[in-house]
């Protein structure tokens, strides 16, 4: 497999698993708060990759590329899943689906900015199918665009900018660093600001009654949604250019959509299939692009 499928795939199996830990995460939050279910979820992370880094005893990064990978983290599993935490609770699961799925369209803008990607007409196409796409699998008509939901709405916006951010970055800084090692210290990153609001928040809300299942949930979220699906996003980003890594985020959606359908009794929609067909019809021409840069 060249690198190109192997990316590929490694993009659409994180955005996969992430689409479909929403029903997980619903249970486990009605149980534990946001920010300290996170820090639960980055520690798991941290257990779980920094045991392979000691079992295969090669860990080897510089300090100034150490700071570097920290400050990544702290963009992207401290800053962005804050934002977008905070920005459902002011506004709705719906908007939050809807808003955050213009992260590609920023990665290609940010892609441009830092690392001299050239995207030709085809690559745009791409992004205009995937998008209207993942539209047409969300239905943007369950949007509210009411005033008391601004705020929510705004901080939505600035989590789909921050996690293209964070990916740009990825792809950038693993050019120098092993993706292995990079997760591992892009969670630590995001941990040392996501600890401190968790410790605030566990003194204003309770735990709930931990049972067998939220164990299990929890440790699904720590490993496989976190550790798992975050080293799959990395590597992606490693091995593609960033504007084609990011189009993988797509069958995010179209996974959640599908899962509703199987197992909550949601209807096969028009939308649905439409959608996915043409998310997929986007992936297709932008696998086929040879997109151009001037070095990362």
């Amino acid at each position: 497999m060249n690198n190109k499928k192997l990316g590929i795939l490694a993009g659409l199996t994180a955005a996969s698993i992430w689409g479909g830990m929403y029903v997980v995460s619903k249970v486990v939050l009605d149980v534990i708060p946001p920010f300290v279910l996170l820090a639960l979820r980055l520690s798991l992370g941290i257990i779980t990759l920094g045991a392979i880094v000691v079992w295969r005893g090669n860990a080897r990064i510089t300090r100034q590329q150490l700071m570097l990978v920290l400050g990544v983290g702290i963009i992207g599993y401290g800053v962005s899943m804050g934002f977008q935490f905070v920005g459902t609770k002011m506004s709705t699961a719906s908007n939050g689906a809807v808003i955050t799925s213009a992260t590609p369209a920023f990665v290609f803008l940010f892609a441009h900015s830092f690392l001299g990607e050239k995207i030709s007409k085809r690559g745009m196409t791409a992004l205009l199918l995937s998008t209207t796409g993942v539209l047409a699998v969300l239905d943007p008509r369950s949007v509210r665009l009411a005033p008391d939901l601004f705020w929510g709405n705004l901080l939505l916006a600035a989590a789909a900018i921050t996690w293209a951010l964070y990916s740009v970055l990825v792809r950038k800084v693993t050019q120098d660093v092993g993706v292995l090692h990079f997760s591992l210290f892009a969670f630590i990153g995001g941990i040392m600001l996501v600890f401190p609001i968790s410790a605030w928040e566990l003194g204003m809300q309770e735990i709930g009654k931990i049972t067998y299942g939220i164990v299990a949930g929890l440790l699904y979220l720590g490993i496989i949604s976190t550790a798992f699906a975050a080293y799959l996003w990395n590597k992606a980003f490693e091995v593609l250019e960033a504007s084609l890594a990011s189009l993988t985020l797509f069958a995010q959606p179209v996974v959640g959509a599908t899962l509703g359908v199987l197992f909550l009794g949601e209807q096969i929609t028009p939308l649905l299939v439409i959608g996915g067909g043409l998310i997929g019809l986007g992936l297709w021409l932008a696998s086929t692009e040879d997109f151009r840069s001037r070095g990362v």
